[in-house]
């Protein structure tokens, strides 16, 4: 049993050696993990921005009936991203859209997992403010305030209190979609286990690295959106 476990430990630690420090592999994971914050960070502000302002639009059609002709591009393109593999949208981008264009291939990410984002918020966004009671709105416009003030400071804070999980669970998975980024032969997190794997023939320890640094990442993004929420509750109460 004794001799297991040294013959184990021994291997464990030839693999680790072979994997991570010789010629500085571990360069591939740190570099294609920075690349992946950064496609996330940027893809989620784009999500974000892109994604209220659909919402905007399209619950003012609902409730006012007006805009009819940008709701439906908006529903137009809500249906094509949502029915569509993710994958497929970076290489429509990549290969098709930008493909006479010499662009960068972070941005070129950037840009498609932003669009793609920018769908499942719209919808998370106006579930959230379709749940904010009718009569808000009709406070707000009882008080003087136009429509647009009333959505910006009585009817949005409500509605972002609700969906905040939800936004939350959102960029997770926006995170972990980024790791098909190397169809476009982009070095990101997953691609950099990949090629450690490739030069050392073994699958086990590049792959559960990569495994490990994704999970911590979205344990600790899951707790600061637990945080957060804990804290709206708290000052619902006070």
């Amino acid at each position: 049993m004794n001799e297991f476990i040294v013959k184990f430990i021994n291997d464990f630690k030839i693999s680790f050696i072979n994997n991570f420090i010789t010629d500085d592999r571990w360069q591939y994971l740190t570099k294609g993990l920075f690349v992946t914050l950064q496609i996330t960070f940027f893809a989620v502000i784009i999500g974000i921005f892109l994604g209220f302002l659909i919402a905007i639009i399209r619950t003012t059609y609902d409730k006012t009936n007006k805009l009819k002709v940008l709701n439906a591009i908006c529903k137009l393109y809500i249906t094509i991203i949502r029915g569509t593999p993710v994958v497929l949208q970076l290489l429509i981008i990549y290969y098709v859209v930008f493909a006479t264009v010499a662009i960068d291939k972070v941005l070129a990410a950037v840009i498609a997992f932003g669009l793609n984002s920018a769908a499942y918020v719209a919808e998370i966004v106006r579930s959230g403010i379709m749940s904010v009671d009718e009569g808000q709105m009709e406070a707000g416009r009882s008080l003087g305030f136009t429509y647009g003030q009333t959505m910006w400071h009585i009817v949005l804070p409500q509605a972002f209190k609700n969906i905040l999980p939800a936004l939350g669970n959102e960029f997770i998975v926006l995170l972990k979609e980024t790791s098909v980024s190397g169809y476009i032969a982009l070095a990101d997190l997953t691609k950099g286990g990949e090629y450690i794997r490739s030069r050392t023939y073994d699958a086990f320890m590049p792959l559960i690295a990569v495994a490990i640094i994704y999970l911590s990442i979205v344990m600790l993004l899951t707790h600061l959106v637990n945080k957060l929420e804990r804290r709206m509750r708290r000052s619902d109460r006070s």
